[in-house]
Parts: structure tokens; C-alpha cells; sequence
């Protein structure tokens, strides 16, 4: 069975789509030319992105020591390039809501995916030099292809999971991926990032998480997100011991400059106590 991946990603136009507010916040963000009003302006059409926006201007997640009751205010303070990953943060869940999907449930899959998002972004401001929110983004989406694999090739997704429970030393997912069908859920987030025209920075870490060698323009992103999904299925599992998960890459930990002794456990501790009120903001409803 030959499956070619840009028109897998193709059949799911027509039942996920990108939220408008996000494409209207893109648009004006890529123009040189646009203000901060112009951002606030398109951001204000959508009173559920306002909402949320605001919820998350105000809660824990920013800390902000006064209270951010305007868009106006929320935009100025946040950022605009900030405000365009809140702004595909706050509505991916809801939007993949119309996907049908038998395999796996949504709840763990979207806590997993806010775990890594959280562990990304502690340790991107660990290194004082990565967008903390962009990079939150995409931990939050870099498995984003499963759920097109699970609804569009769900034999094949079976398919999958029983040989990840029937080997031995628990083969990753992407490498029993390649097995079955020849590409991994990356490739396939990675495809949907291109035609969806995501930032290039959020499709290559999306594309390339499980394969941080081949990402060329942004490694340490790249180098992020692959440690923060380990970090991520550590805090699932309640476990401190990097030997009950899948391998770091010691590549990535040279990338990003950060000593794993020094962060692993802080990270795990710090998502752990973070993920209840990110899962409200982020996948809850608005």
C-alpha cells in the first residue's frame, strides 16, 4: 500500500481547519508594515479568542503583576509574535475536535502534548535565547500528526500501537511507524504545518523532533522539543529515571547548551505543577 503523505494530509482539509483569527493574526504579523493596533484590531473580531487570550494574559502562565483587561494591553505587553502562537495554542484542540478518532483518547493525548509544551517552554527560558512561547507552540502540536494517521489510516494506526505492545524492548511509535507504512507521525505534522503555511520555525520542529540532525535552520528549537517530549512522558509515568523512556538524544542537550543533571527532574517537578491550569487554558473550554 503506498500512501503518499501530502495527500493524506489533503483528505483532512475538508474536516480541520485553521481557526480564522489565527490566519488573520499570520497575515498581519508577516507584513512589515502592520502596528500593534492592527493585531489588536483582528484579535477583538473574535470574542472567544479574546476571552481566552485574556484568561491566559492573566493567569499564572505569564505573571504578570497588574491586571490585563484590554486586547489592546494584552497585545502590547505579550508581544505580536507571541500573540500568534497564543493564538494557534488557544484553539488547535478545539479545532481537531471534528476529527474522528477510535484509537487513542483525546484527554491523554492533549495532556501529553501540554506536558511537552510546558517542559519546552521552562527550558527554552532556561537558555535565555528561544522565543519561550513559540517554542510552547510547538511542543504543544509536534505530534500533531498522529491524529491525522489515527482518523485518515486507523487499520494502519492499529497496526502500530500492537506493535509497539508486542516488541520486546517497546519500539518507539515513529520507528513502528516507518515499519507499517514508511513515515512517521513528524512527517505527517510536519506536511500539515507546510499547507497549513505555519511559521517555519513551528514546522520544523514539528517535522523533525525525532530527528533533530536533519532540522537545518532552527536546532535548538528543534533540539527543545525532542528533549521536552521525553521530559514530557517522564512526568506522565511519575518517573525521574531516563531509563524508562525512550533515549535522549545527546546531540540535542549539546545544542541547547543545558546539563540534563541540572534540569531534568526541576523541568519534570515544574510541569507537573503547572499542567492543571494549562490544560484549563489550552484545551479546556473557552
Amino acid at each position: 500500500m503506498n500512501i503518499n503523505i501530502t495527500d493524506l494530509v489533503k483528505s483532512v482539509n475538508g474536516l480541520v481547519t485553521l481557526p480564522d483569527v489565527f490566519i488573520r493574526i499570520n497575515r498581519i504579523v508577516e507584513n512589515p508594515n502592520s502596528s500593534t493596533s492592527d493585531i489588536a484590531k483582528a484579535v477583538g473580531q473574535d470574542p472567544s479568542f479574546t476571552v481566552r487570550l485574556l484568561r491566559v494574559a492573566n493567569s499564572s502562565f505569564y505573571g504578570f503583576s497588574s491586571t490585563i483587561d484590554t486586547v489592546s494591553k494584552a497585545v502590547s505587553i505579550i508581544g505580536t509574535s507571541q500573540i500568534r502562537s497564543l493564538a494557534l495554542a488557544t484553539s488547535v484542540a478545539s479545532a481537531f475536535d471534528g476529527l474522528p478518532n477510535g484509537l487513542v483518547s483525546m484527554e491523554h493525548f492533549w495532556r501529553h502534548s501540554v506536558l511537552c509544551a510546558l517542559a519546552a517552554r521552562s527550558l527554552a527560558k532556561r537558555t535565555g535565547q528561544i522565543d519561550a512561547d513559540a517554542v510552547f507552540t510547538a511542543g504543544l502540536l509536534h505530534d500533531i500528526g498522529e491524529l491525522i494517521i489515527f482518523s485518515r489510516l486507523p487499520d494502519k494506526g492499529k497496526e502500530v500501537l500492537l506493535l509497539v505492545l508486542d516488541s520486546a524492548d517497546e519500539l518507539p511509535v515513529h520507528f513502528a511507524e516507518h515499519q507499517i507504512m514508511g513515515f512517521d507521525h513528524a512527517q505527517v505534522g510536519g506536511e500539515l504545518a507546510r499547507q497549513w503555511k505555519f511559521p517555519p520555525m513551528l514546522e520544523e520542529c514539528i517535522d523533525f523532533h525525532h530527528d533533530i540532525k536533519a532540522g537545518l535552520r532552527f536546532p535548538k528549537e528543534i533540539a527543545l522539543v525532542h528533549i521536552a517530549n521525553v521530559i514530557a512522558l517522564m512526568a506522565e509515568i511519575e518517573t525521574k529515571n531516563l531509563s524508562d523512556v525512550s533515549p535522549i538524544d545527546p546531540l540535542s542537550w549539546k545544542i541547547v547548551g543545558l546539563d540534563p543533571l541540572e534540569v531534568i527532574e526541576a523541568t519534570i517537578e515544574e510541569v507537573q505543577n503547572e499542567i492543571t491550569e494549562a490544560e484549563k487554558l489550552f484545551v479546556g473550554k473557552p
